[in-house]
Parts: structure tokens; C-alpha cells; sequence
């Protein structure tokens, strides 16, 4: 069974949830001594090809995978070709397999390989570095990790964290500094942004700058912002909104901030698998709406496919605020063909 992120991780009143804090923080302790002598262990693989890790320091959502998409887009411009690499996290095949959306389906590959695959090579595998060396061999230039700071078996020619930039009241990206299961963080603040090469904070469309508390938290390496902005703007007219990602209620904020008249939102786990009796649901708590139903494109891929027509895939982009910084950031890995 697949939980909801606790919102209380990213409060950074102590005065909340505080006996449920002091009782995981020990369990806390053993989590961040366990990645730390797994990472300090590992003598990491190298594919034959540069890999640009896209990580992050939290559980739950800060769009990695709009940075993703955004990196990728750059380098296939410039004539690069880039093959992406993910876990694969909610699929069944263990990989290294290339994704094929008019063959695999998000239970075979997961929800976020899929989607990425209409634009660009994808690859899931379970064992990293096994699936980085059949990017490499099977043509890419530059490699593209979805995820894996924290995984040390590939060699990483380009660490980029990416923190969600909204921050609203006690709401902190990195709650009060504890790890998981006592906080958000995957491992300490401190050394996480210790092994990245630059941090990229993702904010949404109606925040006009990074909250400079957060700009400061973040000087250890060098800063880089963008926007998660619509793609296209929402449906008309009155909708039931419904989200399986890492932090729905993110999804709700930014479909109210994009104009869209929710009549009602349902937060559901990440990834979650929606079955006929949900989608069934769903769709009679838009009928008393008189509403249609929409939600995110990680989610509609999972979607079967009679429901696909049924409901509006609402996307959303990655822009970053200073386009040449990242294309200074990524020219070393460019191979010299594509440096014209």
C-alpha cells in the first residue's frame, strides 16, 4: 500500500506533529548513517558517456522531471544525442530495458519513463549503472539520470539538485532539518549539497522570485531558478482536479493559480494506480459538479486507456530564468560535434 507524503515534514514548527518528530528521529539517525557509508563505499561505474545526475535532497515531488525534459530539450537542440535514465519507480521490468510507449505501459516501465518516452530515449532500470551503460552503448551522447543523488553506483559528470522554491508561511522545502522518517530530507542538508555542482530551484508561475531565505540556505554551490509554468492553460468551465504525485496539494494550488474552476480536488499517494473503482468515483463526484475531470500528465499516462479520453492532461514546463547560466553549465559535457 503506497502512503501520502506527511505534509507536517515540511513545517518547520517543531510545535507540530512533535511527539511523532522525537519518536522517528532516532530511526532518523540510522537512515543518514546508512546513506553516508553506502555513498563513501561505492566505487561508481563509469558508461562511456557523461551523465548529468537531476536529484534531489527531499522525499516527495520538486519536479525533476519538467528539469528533466528542459535539460534534455537544450542538448538535442544542439544536435546532442541524450538518452534518459530512471529507476523506473512503479513499473514491473527491472531493466535495462529502452521504453516504447506504443509497447510498454506504466505498470511495465512507470509513470514518468512513459511520459518522457514520446519525446525522447528512455531507458528504466532498477541497477543503474547496468541501464547507463545501455544508454552508452546504444548510441547516447549524454545520459540524463532522473533522480540518484543519493545512488553512487554511476559515475556523475554533472550533479544538479532541484529544491521546490515554494515556500508559503512555515511551509520549508527542508521542513526543520530532520531526516527521513522524523523530516523530508534524504540525507543531511550539508552533505547532500556537498557533492552536487549546483542546485536549481523550481518555483511556481505565480512566484515572481526565489524566497531569499532560501537563496541563502543554498550559497554552498552555485544557485540556478526556473519556473514551473503551464504548458497550456486548464479546461474551462468547472472541474474535479485529482493528483497521485509526491506533494498533490502543490497540483491544486498551481490549477487555481492557472484560472482553473475546481470544484473539488482528490489528493491520491505517488504513483498511485487507479483502478476502475476509483476513476469510477471520481467521475460521479464530477457529475454533481456537472464537471469535467483533470489532472496531470504523470497521471493520465497511468490512466487505462478508456479513461485517457475522459479526462484533460494538464502539462506543465520547466523555464529556466537564466537560460545561458544552464548552457554554460552543460557546454562541458556537449561532445566538440556539437560544440559549433
Amino acid at each position: 500500500m503506497k502512503l501520502s507524503t506527511p505534509r507536517w515534514w515540511y513545517s518547520r514548527d517543531r510545535r507540530v506533529m512533535p511527539v511523532t518528530r522525537a519518536v522517528l528521529t532516532p530511526v532518523s539517525w540510522i537512515w543518514a548513517a546508512v546513506t553516508a557509508r553506502r555513498i563513501a563505499r561505492a566505487t561508481p561505474l563509469d558508461p562511456g558517456a557523461p551523465v548529468i545526475c537531476v536529484g534531489n535532497l527531499t522525499m516527495g515531488g520538486v519536479g525533476k522531471t519538467p528539469v528533466v525534459r528542459a535539460l534534455a530539450e537544450r542538448l538535442a537542440a544542439r544536435g546532442v544525442a541524450v538518452h534518459l535514465l530512471s529507476r523506473g519507480y512503479g513499473g514491473r521490468l527491472e531493466g535495462p530495458v529502452r521504453v516504447e510507449p506504443d509497447r510498454h505501459a506504466g505498470a511495465d516501465v512507470g509513470d514518468e519513463p512513459l511520459m518522457l518516452a514520446r519525446d525522447f530515449p528512455v531507458w528504466v532500470a532498477r541497477d543503474r549503472a547496468a541501464g547507463a551503460r545501455a544508454a552508452a552503448e546504444a548510441g547516447a551522447e549524454v545520459i540524463i539520470m532522473d533522480d540518484g543523488h543519493q545512488n553512487p553506483s554511476v559515475l556523475k559528470a554533472l550533479s544538479l539538485i532541484v529544491v521546490d522554491g515554494e515556500t508559503r508561511g512555515e511551509e520549508w522545502p527542508f521542513g526543520d532539518g530532520r531526516v527521513f522518517p522524523a523530516g523530508p530530507l534524504r540525507e543531511p542538508l550539508r552533505a547532500g549539497l556537498a557533492r552536487a555542482d549546483a542546485s536549481l530551484v523550481l518555483r511556481p508561475a505565480d512566484l515572481p522570485e526565489v524566497d531569499a531565505e532560501l537563496a541563502a540556505a543554498l550559497t554552498a554551490r552555485p544557485m540556478l531558478s526556473a519556473r514551473l509554468e503551464p504548458a497550456e492553460a486548464p479546461p474551462t468551465g468547472p472541474q474535479v482536479g485529482f493528483a497521485g504525485v509526491g506533494k498533490p496539494w502543490k497540483v491544486e494550488r498551481a490549477l487555481r493559480a492557472a484560472g482553473c474552476e475546481l470544484a473539488d480536488f482528490a489528493p491520491f499517494p505517488d504513483h498511485f494506480a487507479y483502478d476502475e473503482a476509483t476513476l469510477q468515483a471520481l467521475a460521479e463526484r464530477a457529475a454533481q459538479f456537472d464537471a469535467g475531470l483533470v489532472t496531470t500528465e504523470k497521471d493520465w499516462v497511468r490512466l487505462p486507456p478508456a479513461w485517457r479520453a475522459r479526462v484533460v492532461a494538464w502539462p506543465v514546463r520547466a523555464v529556466f530564468d537564466a537560460p545561458q547560466a544552464v548552457d554554460d553549465l552543460l557546454a562541458r559535457l556537449v561532445p566538440a560535434s556539437a560544440r559549433s
